[in-house]
């Protein structure tokens, strides 16, 4: 899978520090947004994989590279994407990236083991396998692009 799924955000007031520059911690922050927003693209969400087939994305490992900052009011793109799936951990690689000056801020990946709600390791159910390799879904409520609502 070469294609990013791209989530955009805008850095608020809250995520800088006294210097005005995004604190780190926001990052990892960022790379959930974009796992939660690509997962949602493929057709399912979180809560679906909890509730209905007791299927929890744990963080087993994260790790973040700073290149450079970002400052309040930014508006970037957080880039993620599938690295890996084995049968009971699933790989993501983000890129954020602020358009504006086409600046690379941060690259990073995490690693997620699959358990149950009794922190089970366990296989990942091949529906969401299936998914994750999958072209995105069509938001049917979304409106055409370059179009008003009518």
């Amino acid at each position: 899978m070469d294609d990013w799924h791209e989530t955009e955000i805008r850095v608020r007031y809250a995520e800088t520090d006294k210097m005005g520059i995004v604190h780190h911690s926001n990052y990892l922050i960022w790379f959930e947004s974009g796992r939660s927003d690509l997962c949602r693209s493929r057709g399912f969400s979180y809560k679906e994989m909890e509730e209905n087939d007791n299927a929890l994305m744990v963080v087993a490992e994260s790790y973040c590279r700073y290149k450079s900052p970002a400052y309040y009011e930014d508006v970037l793109t957080v880039r993620t994407q599938v690295a890996e799936i084995r049968s009971r951990a699933i790989r993501f690689i983000y890129e954020i990236f602020r358009p504006a000056d086409e600046t690379l801020l941060a690259e990073g990946e995490t690693l997620h083991l699959v358990t149950d709600q009794n922190k089970k390791v366990r296989q990942i159910p091949e529906i969401y396998k299936e998914r994750l390799w999958a072209e995105p879904v069509a938001d049917e409520q979304a409106f055409p692009a370059n179009q008003a609502p009518s």
